[in-house]
């Protein structure tokens, strides 16, 4: 287990975030049943606060399941919201709640495909998409396997330090998304590691392939992971059904990497695209994901 970073010095202007995360802590703890009750509600009213994050979620939804008549798509919308009102205390739970009700009823297939491969002394990265029980999954995965993670850093450190220290708590190591060299040392060491490579990350390397259909901008990091070090990759899918978590283990991607980054991004993206299409209200919907278009276009209004 990695040791916590050393937590911040205490500055007046970090009093409002201190005060965030103390909230989220003692959230953590309410009763599940309780906290999907609050976050239903939560969800209600997000999605009336944040009009931008409402229309860029439902032209994304537009976008990706025009085959869906109009009021479905407006129920699909609504739903996205109150996971999202949901999934802040999964993700408040994972990092430092109690999480046995959910280990008894959770249910997990295909570990030993991880299991098997770590035999072998490879390494693998298992990947999956930016959905609202990311956090609480990957700590019941944890469960089974030693699991790293990465992440972006917050803009807030002490929200940064908070997180990780509750990350810490299952996760086997955390790598930020800028430290790609601890991210190769881990796979070539025959470690597992987790990521979503699901956003479109202005600045990194990356190409253009079909999400449903829609270009999306898709990072190359999949392609230069899986060849620097000769990594499986893998897809991770997990929902919440009722009150039951489902997690499975997909098989690996192959051939992968190919020679072409394109085609690499493309597997990658047709695999979350499955993901969705198994939990659609549990995405991020609210992502700009096709906030850059091959010709310079936004598909969202402004």
């Amino acid at each position: 287990m990695m040791v916590a970073p050393t937590p911040p010095r205490f500055h007046l202007k970090d009093l409002p975030a201190r005060a965030g995360v103390a909230c989220l802590f003692g959230l953590a703890r309410l009763p599940w049943g309780l906290q999907r009750g609050i976050g239903t509600g939560l969800g209600r009213l997000l999605m009336w606060l944040l009009p931008d994050r409402r229309r860029a979620a439902r032209t994304n939804i537009d976008l990706c399941f025009p085959e869906l008549a109009d009021a479905a798509r407006d129920t699909l919308l609504r739903d996205s919201f109150r996971d999202l009102g949901i999934g802040v205390f999964e993700f408040a739970r994972a990092w430092w709640g109690d999480v046995d009700a959910m280990r008894a009823t959770a249910m997990i297939e295909g570990v030993e495909k991880i299991q098997s491969l770590q035999a072998q002394g490879r390494g693998v990265l298992l990947i999956s998409g930016h959905f609202m029980t990311l956090e609480l999954c990957g700590r019941l995965m944890c469960d089974h396997v030693p699991l790293a993670g990465m992440y972006r850093r917050y803009r807030s450190l002490v929200m940064e330090d908070a997180v990780m220290r509750g990350r810490l708590r299952y996760a086997s190591a955390m790598f930020a998304n800028d430290d790609i060299r601890g991210a190769i040392r881990h796979l070539k060491k025959g470690g597992v590691l987790w990521y979503a490579p699901d956003q479109d990350m202005r600045g990194k390397d990356t190409v253009f392939a079909p999400f449903f259909g829609v270009p999306a901008s898709t990072i190359n990091a999949t392609h230069q992971l899986a060849r620097l070090t000769g990594c499986a990759v893998i897809p991770f899918f997990h929902r919440r059904e009722g009150d039951r978590y489902v997690l499975r283990v997909g098989d690996p991607l192959a051939p992968f990497p190919s020679g072409d980054t394109v085609v690499d991004a493309t597997a990658v993206n047709a695999a979350i695209e499955a993901m969705v299409r198994e939990a659609p209200t549990q995405y991020l919907w609210i992502h700009r994901r096709f906030k850059r278009q091959p010709d310079g276009r936004s598909l969202y209004a402004r």
